[in-house]
């Protein structure tokens, strides 16, 4: 049962598909702004990856490759962005590593095959740079995860971390403004996120803590103070957690972030968190149906607000609010931790839970995307 907000487990790859079909470097101060509408059958990639459809995408890359539809560098990058995506959410890591080495990865980017003026015949009105998707980057950095090289991850998130901030620095004064600046803003705090997700995956307090604080002081906001406050409990330091999220509270009522539903739903779940602490799961519940009021897509809070409703014993109530979730919203609803918690909840209210299980499992496999573990179903 996870209430903390934003960041994803550490090499957890479910949130990949948005970091993929941020497919250009920079779309609007790069020539990808011009060049994606042009490569071959790119809509087709993202419907098909918002579908989760990750065994058609890699048939249709296989198809592009075989019959040579690909004919300018971009349009192989951004093909082998998708089939990257696809193998690692089928979690056929050592194939999607396989892929990846088709690229030069010793030094993305400065090698100078993946320049555009290094293609002057293909691209010679565009500005000049690196082609690289950003996801191209992520995934090159998360990879060897997947592969058990942890510090290897560590090394080029750090890096990539540093490099997306020299470019954000770039992007303060120039030409497209403030929506070019909060595209790298949002990078920003995706790689950081997943840097403090991957030290507190191996109960580094002390490194989350410190990269927290200089967070912290580059610009506070309620996600980053939460998120200190999760840390903080993580250790048993129940009071600065509560300050943490008093701070937080304070932010959003008093900032821009005011009205704003997802920093609204974000401080009932830290309050909810610390009636978790304490036991008190009745207050609790009461501050995940404020959230789901108001965002009937919270599927933290569902899927919490069950949890609860477990530990006081209102079990028929709890598998209510998880297949309500899954009936009404079940392409947000439907993951591995949501199904393991119901499963777990029929184990304990039927006798004939095995069948029950199985209808769900029936469910399952007509709606889940290609890359949904069936095991958590446990039949």
């Amino acid at each position: 049962m996870d209430s903390t907000p934003e960041s994803p487990p550490a090499g957890d790859l479910s949130f990949s598909s948005a970091v993929a079909l941020d497919l250009a470097e920079d779309p609007l101060s790069s020539p990808y702004a011009s060049l994606n509408s042009h490569c071959h059958d790119l809509s087709a990639l993202h419907d098909l990856a918002c579908r989760g459809a990750w065994r058609t995408i890699l048939d249709k890359v296989a198809r592009a490759r075989s019959l040579s539809l690909l004919s300018k560098p971009h349009e192989h990058l951004i093909y082998l962005t998708f089939n990257i995506l696809s193998l690692l959410k089928l979690r056929r890591f050592s194939d999607a590593h396989q892929e990846l080495q088709t690229l030069d990865d010793d030094d993305l980017d400065n090698s100078a095959q993946y320049l555009f003026e290094s293609y002057a015949d293909h691209y010679p009105n565009h500005k000049s740079g690196s082609m690289i998707p950003f996801a191209l980057r992520w995934f090159h950095a998360q990879l060897p995860f997947t592969l058990g090289n942890r510090q290897l991850t560590l090394d080029r998130l750090y890096a990539l971390l540093h490099s997306i901030r020299e470019k954000k620095l770039a992007r303060v004064h120039d030409e497209f403004g403030e929506v070019s600046l909060n595209l790298w803003k949002r990078r920003e705090s995706l790689v950081m996120n997943t840097i403090i997700s991957h030290h507190l995956s191996q109960k580094e307090f002390g490194v989350c803590l410190a990269l927290l604080k200089d967070e912290l002081r580059r610009k506070e906001n309620p996600i980053m103070v939460s998120k200190l406050g999760y840390v903080q409990m993580q250790y048993g330091d129940l009071d600065g957690a509560k300050q943490s999220f008093e701070v937080a509270e304070k932010m959003v009522a008093e900032g821009s972030e005011d009205g704003d539903v997802g920093s609204m739903n974000l401080i009932n779940r830290n309050k909810a968190l610390m009636y978790l602490v304490a036991k008190d799961y009745v207050s609790a519940v009461r501050e995940y149906e404020e959230c789901i009021e108001r965002d009937g897509s919270d599927v933290v809070a569902i899927n919490n607000k069950a949890i609860c409703l477990m530990y006081l014993r209102d079990l028929s109530d709890s598998i209510k609010v998880l297949e309500s979730a899954l009936e009404r919203i079940p392409t947000m609803a439907l993951n591995e931790t949501l199904v393991v918690n119901l499963c777990s909840m029929y184990e304990l209210a039927y006798v004939n839970h095995a069948d029950v299980k199985k209808t769900l499992g029936s469910w399952i496999a007509r709606v889940a995307p290609d890359d949904f573990d069936t095991s958590c179903t446990r039949i």
